[in-house]
């Protein structure tokens, strides 16, 4: 604890390493957990179940999702505040986080009717499969407020860089929820919102978990005391931080979501072979996940610190294990490739779709490393404002390369338009890197009220001679050059004799 609180601790090799692969671990459950609960519910011998599971599970993880600006916002503010040695801010800014949680949680659940009935209109269902969803989303939005504050834990254990604590976490909360799912819908009969009731429990149990393993925030009186978490130029900081991310956040779904619309234009076939090509992609980020939380953790710190020579090492470090990552990745995607596609699909014709698009997935991670390394960068340092307007200006190039591209070439258009957008992102966020560099250095020392004697000047004291009932004063008449006498004050002048 007392080592990974110090903001001098050296930023090393093995220091990337203890916060990454916690995370790239903990990741790796995440889809063991989607693939048991739909086994669960393909038990009961009906498709409708295993879709309703599927639309309940991506419509709310969609809309929790969009409160993913609080693990992010919050890492970097509590780093910094770290770094800076403000244990008072750092407990403070628990509070702030737990408090939106809950507010945000609370809004959901009172306007769970109005986002059903949104969700349904812009993804119509059977009437059995809708009807089924919303007894699932109707169970599971209990659990909206310890989603949301599990974002908001997550990312103070971050900044603190406890990944062992984050990673037992998130595999307990995985396999409590695969555990439960088998008892509550293959033991107890309960079905679809058995697999629901699954989801809520394991996540207030997580969310039990993580308050347990930020309890070192609560001691001492700072997160308690009104003024200090309700202290406006903080509340209006973080609120800024945030808006700005869960912007760019909004206009990173919209780029994907476009991809996959545009996409289905083209054929059930090629819509079936885009979709296996991007779960590489979310391979890819699941591997890339643990470089980008050290990244965010390290510039967080040193940046609090105001140390530009280890912001530019954490920079360095982590970019350059996410670079040998997403390298590995592509060539394994190139050698392994085409059987991965057999092993995830028996449909000859979709075989053919991806492997005629497969090359676009192997240079996907080389060109979008930089993107996805920078954005734990930016994060860290809390330059939200740099990432929402690259943001913006990468989707509007997007845009404009998807117009260009699918006419004339279709889906391949499509992949090149996605790995433009990558590329743009990438290109932006590194124009922007010297500026946030800049933001490391120490502000000007605040000067002395009486410049010291340096190299090339002396102190000049004059005393003024004693007026009537007042004693001698001192005063001093500024620098003086030492190359030449300093001039007498007028009171010292030499009268002239009579």
């Amino acid at each position: 604890m007392a080592a990974a609180s110090d903001p001098a601790r050296p930023v090393s090799h093995r220091r990337v390493l203890n916060i990454a692969l916690p995370v790239v671990l903990s990741n790796a459950t995440i889809p063991l957990l989607g693939a048991v609960d739909t086994g669960v519910v393909g038990q009961m011998g009906a498709a409708a179940p295993i879709g309703a599971v599927g639309i309940g599970a991506i419509v709310l993880g969609t809309v929790y999702w969009i409160f993913g600006f609080l693990r992010m916002g919050t890492v970097g503010l509590t780093g910094q505040a770290l770094g800076a040695g403000d244990g008072a801010e750092v407990s403070a800014l628990l509070s702030r986080v737990l408090m939106i949680a809950f507010a945000a949680g609370l809004v959901l659940i009172l306007g769970q009717a109005a986002i059903f009935r949104m969700a349904f209109q812009i993804a119509p269902a059977s009437a059995e499969v809708e009807s089924l969803a919303r007894e699932y989303m109707a169970v599971r939005i209990f659990s909206a407020p310890a989603a949301i504050a599990i974002y908001g834990l997550t990312g103070w254990l971050v900044a603190h860089e406890r990944m062992t604590g984050i990673m037992g976490l998130q595999i307990g909360m995985n396999l409590l929820n695969i555990a439960l799912s088998l008892f509550l819908v293959l033991g107890l009969g309960l079905g679809v919102a058995g697999v629901a009731l699954g989801t809520v429990l394991s996540e207030w149990a997580g969310f039990a978990l993580g308050l347990w393993l930020c309890r070192d925030g609560f001691q001492g009186a700072a997160w308690r005391q009104q003024s200090r978490v309700f202290n406006p130029a903080r509340l209006i900081h973080m609120l800024r931080v945030n808006t700005d991310i869960m912007l760019r956040s909004v206009i990173l779904m919209a780029g994907f979501a476009a991809f996959l619309f545009i996409g289905a234009h083209f054929g059930d076939v090629t819509l079936a072979a885009n979709q296996i090509l991007m779960q590489f992609l979310h391979i890819t980020a699941y591997a890339m996940d643990g470089f980008a939380f050290a990244a965010e953790a390290l510039v967080a710190r040193t940046l609090g610190a105001r140390s530009r020579t280890r912001l530019r090492r954490s920079a360095a470090l982590t970019s350059v294990w996410g670079f040998g990552t997403c390298l590995v990745m592509s060539v394994v995607f190139a050698v392994l490739g085409p059987g991965i596609i057999d092993v995830m699909t028996t449909a000859a014709d979709v075989r053919a779709g991806a492997r005629l698009y497969l090359p676009w997935m192997i240079a996907a991670p080389v060109i979008g490393c930089a993107s996805w390394m920078l954005d734990g960068i930016f994060i860290g340092a809390t330059r939200s404002r740099d990432m929402r307007n690259m943001m913006i200006l990468s989707g509007l190039v997007y845009g404009l390369a998807l117009w260009c591209l699918v006419p004339p070439y279709g889906n391949h258009g499509l992949w090149a338009a996605l790995l433009i957008f990558f590329a743009v992102r990438g290109l932006t966020l590194a124009w922007c890197y010297p500026a946030l560099e800049r933001g490391a250095q120490p502000g000007p020392r605040a000067k002395a009220r009486h410049p010291a004697p340096g190299p090339r000047h002396r102190r000049h004291w004059q005393t003024r001679r004693p007026a009537k009932g007042r004693p001698d004063r001192v005063r001093w008449c500024g620098p003086a050059p030492i190359r030449h006498r300093p001039a007498l004050c007028k009171a010292e002048q030499p009268r002239p004799r009579p």
